[in-house]
């Protein structure tokens, strides 16, 4: 599944790991169990009291029923955009541009899953999914949402902070004012806002470094915290 950048309005430019095809099938399988374990446990309580399907319990079956009619509406409401499968694959629903989803968002999405999920055995979503590169299904798209993947992927951009090459070139030698104990709350507070797509936080970092340094930058807050850490770190290296 293809991954994607966004741009805020903070000019902070955001990576959305887009959640893969078969993690959101395992997914879907994994609340389809949790549905059928409730299914199970209603009619063995059911059983126990006696109350056999009939139309003069229908009334009461329907009641029983509403939580799995609204099972994706309430989790993904209840539990900031993830149900108990998402949550087990660490993946969330979020807005294209990487904020909160609105209730409304939440109730499209689940509209539309009759269009999505319902016919066609959810052949619909699959495609569209697959050819859309932003991990969106019809409901998706009318929602403007999608669907991330929170884990954490390991690559040299996370570790060159620690390690950086002889052969890099820094921009701010303002860096060195900064203090081991800066770097190491700035690396904190940046690694733990990008993780929650908290724009606010680094534009706040963006801002209290320049305070800190007087640098004067034309690059975006996020590229430019980026930049900071890296110079910091080869000029400690020196």
């Amino acid at each position: 599944m293809d991954n994607f950048q966004i741009e805020t309005a903070q000019n902070i430019s955001i990576n959305q790991n887009v959640a893969h095809i078969t993690t959101r099938i395992g997914s879907y399988l994994i609340d389809a169990l949790f549905m059928a374990g409730y299914y199970i446990i209603v009619f063995f309580i059911m059983a126990m009291l006696d109350i056999a399907p009939s139309m003069e319990y229908m009334n009461l079956y329907v009641l029983l029923g509403l939580p799995i009619f609204f099972y994706s509406l309430i989790f993904e409401v209840l539990m900031n955009g993830q149900t108990p499968g998402k949550y087990f694959n660490k993946t969330r629903v979020v807005k294209i541009d990487g904020t909160k989803p609105t209730f409304g968002s939440y109730l499209i999405r689940w509209l539309l899953r009759i269009v999505d999920l319902t016919l066609a055995s959810g052949s619909v979503a699959v495609l569209t999914i697959l050819l859309n590169g932003k991990g969106q299904r019809l409901g998706d798209i009318a929602a403007t949402t999608t669907v991330i993947s929170e884990k954490k992927r390991i690559t040299l951009n996370d570790t060159i902070a620690n390690d950086v090459s002889d052969s890099y070139t820094p921009i701010y030698s303002q860096a060195t004012l900064l203090t081991d104990n800066d770097i190491h709350t700035i690396k904190k507070v940046y690694d733990d806002a990008k993780e929650k797509r908290n724009h606010k936080v680094i534009l706040k970092l963006h801002n209290k470094i320049i305070e800190l340094t007087g640098v004067t930058t034309t690059q975006n807050p996020m590229d430019f915290v980026d930049t900071i850490l890296k110079d910091y770190h080869y000029f400690a290296q020196q």
